[in-house]
């Protein structure tokens, strides 16, 4: 069931005083038109300089799809709890009943709401990454294990290449 799924990635990401204009979402439409992600789940909560509260929740994936996926978070959940079968099956149908209306939900619109500053918005989405699926099975069928994986962005390399020249120097 887990394989179905490409591997998640969680992003969270905070705007002062933005007036979109639609390229997010045009950019977001054009990745999922490619098969190159999905979006699991969006929410995005603005609050303005009144600290009135306004959000939205988006997702690609159907019902069906959405319970499946809590089903497998739960079960998830359950086994790094204590690992035992009772405790997988009693989290996956915990993650399937509240994913029933949306992964990220009305609890965390409200919480992002109360961290955010007045007069900002903020995104959290669950984003599928579907182009790494035949990749991540072919490491497998090779035999490979994931041992670790992390982001690199591009201003921790120029961070890293600033400290390397400073010693370079020396």
């Amino acid at each position: 069931m887990a394989d179905e799924f490409g591997p998640v990635q969680i992003l969270v990401v905070g705007f002062d005083n933005v007036e979109f204009t639609g390229k997010i979402l045009g950019e977001l439409r054009r990745l999922k038109e490619h098969d190159i992600i999905r979006l699991i789940d969006v929410v995005v909560v603005a609050k303005d300089r009144d600290g009135e509260i306004a959000g939205m929740e988006l997702s690609d994936l159907s019902k069906e799809e959405r319970e499946q996926f809590g089903a497998i978070l739960g079960a998830l959940i359950g086994l790094g709890m204590d690992g035992d079968e009772e405790t997988m099956e009693a989290g996956a149908l915990v993650g399937a009943a509240a994913a029933e209306d949306g992964l990220l939900g009305d609890e965390t619109m409200w919480s992002i709401a109360d961290t955010i500053p007045m007069d900002s918005t903020a995104a959290v989405a669950l984003i599928e990454h579907r182009w790494a699926i035949p990749l991540r099975d072919a490491i497998r069928g090779a035999g490979g294990v994931p041992l670790a994986d992390s982001w690199i962005h591009p201003e921790d390399l120029i961070a890293i290449g600033a400290v390397a020249g400073s010693g370079a120097g020396a």
